[in-house]
């Protein structure tokens, strides 16, 4: 099919719905902004344009796992969080640990997340990283009681500005993070 309109209004309306989305953005969602008359492939090179529009500005095109959107980059966090003075959660190191496990191990029942951990985990560690959208039940394991396999989200993904879970750092460091954690002057318990 052609495209009644050209090129470069088809550029300024993924743009402006890239502005107004609320999520990100899949393929098939942009398609349906043309009526199927612009391919996947036609979308993506609107989309590297686009990308290539905003390189120099505070604002980035990304692909994340649910699709694109723009967002603002990290280098300029420090500013906006003049605008807003309230500090994001910060979560206990056994939510920190519960959801790195799952992350790297999925899926994984709540018996695994303990004798990885060495302890117990409380039910309300999971119930907050179900709230945040992070973990969900993706099934039972097949085995005697059949306990709930958890697994990692795509708003997991999105809100880590990650494609797939191949890009999440590797084991060495994130331990390391965890490190770094417990070496300040935060003291945090284990459970």
């Amino acid at each position: 099919m052609a495209l009644e309109l050209g090129i470069a209004d088809a550029k300024i309306i993924l743009e402006t719905a890239l502005l107004a989305s609320p999520a990100p953005l899949g393929l098939h969602d942009l398609k349906r902004l043309f009526n199927d008359e612009l391919g996947a492939d036609a979308i993506r090179r609107l989309l590297d344009e686009l990308r290539e529009d905003w390189s120099g500005r505070g604002a980035e095109l990304v692909c994340v796992a649910s699709g694109w959107r723009l967002q603002t980059k990290a280098a300029y966090q420090v500013y906006l969080d003049r605008l807003n003075p309230e500090k994001p959660p910060r979560y206990s190191r056994a939510v920190q640990e519960t959801l790195a496990i799952i992350a790297y191990r999925q899926p994984v029942t709540r018996g695994d997340i303990e004798r990885v951990r060495g302890v117990a985990v409380s039910t309300q560690v999971l119930k907050t990283l179900e709230a945040r959208g992070w973990i969900e039940v993706v099934g039972q394991r097949e085995v005697p009681g059949r306990p709930a396999l958890y697994a990692t989200t795509r708003t997991f993904l999105d809100d880590l500005g990650l494609r797939s879970l191949d890009e999440l750092p590797s084991l060495d460091r994130v331990e390391g993070l965890f490190a770094d954690q417990q070496g300040g002057s935060e003291t945090s318990s284990p459970a």
